[in-house]
């Protein structure tokens, strides 16, 4: 795989996508009025910058934290942003706006993401674990994991299935398709028009769902061998589920780092029957995560794209953001 594969990715945020390059972040925005709006910054990985955070499995972790930090970032940008256009809209109704104070939004804000990762340990923590332990797996670590990893990919599913019925989560889906498009054109050099564009398909094998089905996969195999490690070299009896949980949630970063790992092997090999097997769960949950875009969508996407790469991007109806906080 070429270079121009591996320097290129992206997400979908709200009406609209960020798009990573070699040194760039870029996120384009459509706006009410049809018009693009674009705010680039320069971004310089530490995995390139740090000789450590270079080395496999670090990177792996390395680089997920931080595509973390940009994607709440540049969904939170969005979201302003496409709160400006339905403020407008209210005030075009002669409705009048509520005020509301920088520290209850900050407030808000915080509440958001401690319910978010609280369900999150709920679904994919304790609720798993406790119910293989209810079952009496508690001393078989590996049927334990594999029941508890099970249990895991079936919430998982089942809570993309669902929040894909929400109209807002399907738009965002569709601009993850027009994302992918983008990608598939550039990397198999299609000439970057959006009728050539919409020609390809809204699947791809580095996307972040496939990175988490991975991870699911990944954490059944590391923590049922650390489990049996523990289980009969320190402990000499049955690990705990308070123990088991703690250190599971400590091995996060390996798991994650060796499942960065697969992916980034798989999306060399991507035509071996192997990685073929490997990424079929992921692909086939994208059929649920990528929806078909239209055409402004493409179009939105492709301006991010090609701003993130230093492409010329002024045949398009873009508006320069010179910060995240630019008024309307």
């Amino acid at each position: 795989m070429s270079e121009k594969t591996i320097n290129v990715g992206g997400q979908a945020v709200i009406e609209g996508v960020m798009m990573r390059g070699a040194d760039n972040l870029a996120t384009a925005i459509r706006r009410k009025d049809g018009t693009i709006e674009l705010f680039k910054q320069p971004f310089v990985s530490l995995t390139t910058s740090h000789k450590f955070y270079k080395t496999p499995i670090i990177r792996g972790f390395v680089s997920l934290i931080e595509m973390m930090i940009i994607g709440i970032r540049t969904l939170t940008f969005s979201a302003k942003r496409w709160e400006l256009d339905l403020n407008a809209e209210e005030l075009a109704r002669g409705k009048e706006l509520k005020t509301r104070s920088k520290t209850r939004d900050q407030i808000e804000e915080i509440g958001s993401y401690i319910f978010a990762f609280g369900l999150a340990f709920l679904l994919f923590g304790l609720l798993p674990y406790k119910l293989a332990d209810w079952i009496g797996l508690g001393k078989q670590n590996l049927w334990f994991n594999l029941f508890a990893g099970s249990v895991r990919i079936v919430f998982f599913v089942v809570y993309v299935w669902a929040i894909s019925l929400m109209k807002d989560v399907k738009r965002l889906f569709r601009y993850h398709g027009a994302e992918h498009k983008n990608v598939h054109a550039f990397e198999h050099q299609t000439p970057l028009e959006i009728d050539q564009i919409q020609k390809w398909t809204t699947l791809h094998p580095r996307c972040g769902t496939s990175f988490m089905f991975f991870v699911l996969l990944v954490s059944i195999l590391v923590f049922s061998i650390t489990d049996t490690l523990v289980a009969t070299f320190i402990l000499h009896k049955t690990v705990p589920l308070l123990l088991r949980l703690g250190y599971h949630f400590l091995l996060i970063p390996l798991v994650s780092g060796i499942s960065y790992e697969v992916l980034k092997f798989s999306g060399r090999k991507i035509n071996h029957p192997l990685v073929k097997l490997m990424t079929g769960p992921g692909m086939a949950l994208q059929r649920i995560t990528t929806q078909p875009p239209d055409d402004e969508m493409i179009e939105t996407a492709l301006v991010a794209m090609k701003a993130a790469l230093d492409m010329d991007y002024s045949m398009h109806k873009v508006r320069v953001l010179e910060s995240m906080n630019d008024p309307a």
